[in-house]
């Protein structure tokens, strides 16, 4: 259908939404290249230390003599490069190993216990790195250790983002080439050289794209890389802006943390259509997996407990062995941080959601590609460092005056706009067209049509991507600690100020709520996943939503083989 076709049915005003969501989601970032470009704009947080640097260097562009600082390469920015490079290195080859084996395990080979380890591998994801690294600190503390540098950071991350590399390996794993496992048992090949030989070679495109999901994660970590002493760029772009007053400089620094990020984001989409291509011709049917017994199913059993053990039992056990060191709260204080980061999680949510369902139905009801463009630009904002994202909003509004809260919730729905919008645009693919076109027939607009058709069809992945959007807000730390309204902390940011100071006596508390709210928000989680179309293929800024239809496929291989 064309534009004009679709306008004269009167949907114009979904147009207009479409692009007022596009345009406040591009905005920010858009507006970085001319300020490093072209100057600063000298106003909000760090502004007036900014025009005092200015007086010192020059007219504050990047075409001044001044460039090499303004391109972030000044004093600690090539070390923060160096360590956040690194960093991104170790953490895709560990994530890679971990997230690969415990997939082909739990896809490919029966053990006792099978699906329940299989659904544990969520569980790192409602844990924040930055909780675990204080746990890791404190419980080093009681034995004389002193844990930080980049091999302690790389070892928190890879516990946090091995799920990622787990979820794309076990889609491929489960979903692709089932005959061709079945012709290597008839051959009498065994699990270890059917997944050398013929299930490695057809999942490394995913196993890929899911370590360059994980160095975006890397890269936009903040919390844990800071408590374990390691610099890194998210890290040195707020303190270039906020401590040292050099807007210049950090938004240098925030153009090559983005360029760092499109690198892994071409990587990401190069390799997961070439794992499309695999998989293209290749039997989706599943098969029998392989049964393991005897010390080979403990074996399986121990590699795949023990990381979700480490990620959730590591915090756990702090606040038990802990509990000595709990120091009098203020209750008031604790409801009040409570009821703060809830309110913010769901107003959160809510707009996010709104705002994805916007971008959903503008892609099936106008099927221009340049529309279709612009909606997925919109939503890159997940792929951004939070860092960068809130670096970008402050210059933008703080010189027109936007209320702070307003900058926070804009910042969240920028970043996790994407986590709401593609569960619907899955769920959109499935409704034939036809329900649109009899419902306009019979004379409904479009915003009947969205009542009265399209909402109750969708009410499972609302629910899904709402959960999805307040799980990350609540644990999310940069954009919370650089936009938060003067003392309006969040349970995260308290949490990592207590971690910074060492009162971790003082951070339990709020530790434990945040995991209680992720936890719920995660296990609430579970029976969406399982009802998801076995079909439903992730994308990148959807990776939580993608555990989907295999977690039912997992179901199907277990009643079968019963």
């Amino acid at each position: 259908m064309s534009l004009g076709a679709s306008l004269s049915r009167g949907r114009w005003p979904l147009l207009l939404l479409l692009l007022l969501v596009a345009s406040l989601a591009l905005l920010p970032i858009l507006g970085l290249g001319p300020y490093a470009l072209l100057g600063g704009i000298g106003a909000g947080a760090g502004g007036e230390a900014s025009a005092v640097g200015e007086g010192a260097r020059g007219s504050g562009s990047l075409l001044d003599p001044g460039m090499l600082a303004g391109l972030g390469l000044g004093s600690g920015g090539p070390e923060a490069l160096a360590h956040t490079a690194g960093l991104v290195l170790l953490v895709g080859l560990g994530g890679a190993l971990l997230g690969t084996t415990t997939g082909w395990l739990t896809s490919a080979c029966s053990f006792p216990g099978r699906r329940l380890l299989r659904i544990a591998q969520l569980l790192p994801l409602a844990v924040p790195p930055y909780l675990l690294a204080a746990t890791l600190i404190d419980g080093g503390s009681r034995f004389g250790l002193h844990l930080h540098g980049d091999l302690w950071a790389a070892a928190v991350l890879i516990l946090g983002t091995y799920s990622y590399v787990f979820l794309l390996a076990t889609e491929s794993f489960s979903a692709g080439g089932q005959r061709l496992l079945e012709a290597c048992r008839s051959l009498g090949v065994g699990p270890w050289g059917s997944f050398r030989r013929v299930a490695l070679p057809m999942a490394a495109p995913a196993i890929g794209a899911g370590v360059a999901l994980s160095g975006m994660e890397v890269v936009n970590e903040l919390g844990a890389v800071e408590l374990l002493g390691v610099p890194t760029l998210s890290g040195t772009i707020l303190q270039r802006w906020q401590s040292d007053g050099d807007p210049r400089g950090a938004v240098g620094l925030a153009l090559i943390t983005l360029a760092l990020v499109s690198l892994l984001v071409a990587c990401e989409r190069q390799l997961r259509r070439r794992s499309r291509r695999w998989l293209a011709g290749a039997d989706s049917e599943a098969g029998m997996p392989w049964t393991l017994a005897g010390w080979r199913a403990h074996l399986a059993q121990l590699v795949t407990l023990v990381p979700p053990a480490l990620s959730l039992g590591l915090p756990l056990a702090w606040m038990l062995l802990s509990h000595d060191q709990l120091q009098a709260a203020d209750a008031a204080d604790l409801a009040a941080l409570g009821l703060r980061s809830f309110t913010l999680a769901l107003a959160a949510a809510l707009l996010t959601l709104a705002a994805g369902l916007v971008l959903a139905l503008g892609r099936r009801w106008f099927p221009q590609p340049w529309l279709g463009r612009l909606a997925f630009l919109a939503g890159m904002g997940y792929a951004v460092p939070g860092a960068v994202l809130a670096l970008a909003l402050l210059l933008l509004g703080a010189p027109l005056g936007v209320a702070p809260l307003l900058l926070l919730l804009w910042g969240y729905t920028d970043r996790f706009l994407a986590v709401a919008r593609q569960g619907l645009d899955a769920a959109l693919e499935r409704l034939p067209p036809s329900l649109d076109e009899a419902a306009t027939g019979l004379g409904c607009g479009w915003w009947a049509v969205l009542r009265r058709v399209h909402l109750p069809l969708l009410r499972g992945p609302l629910l899904v991507g709402a959960l999805l959007v307040f799980v990350d807000v609540v644990k999310e730390l940069p954009l919370s600690f650089a936009l938060r309204p003067f003392d309006s902390d969040t349970l995260s940011v308290r949490v990592y100020q207590y971690a910074s100071d060492e009162r971790l006596g003082a951070a339990l508390i709020p530790a434990a709520l945040i995991l209680a709210l992720g936890l719920l928000a995660s296990l609430a989680l579970v029976p969406g996943l399982e009802r998801r179309s076995r079909n439903a293929a992730p994308d990148i800024e959807a990776r939580e939503a993608s555990t989907a239809g295999r977690e039912q496929r997992t179901g199907a291989l277990d009643s079968r083989g019963s």
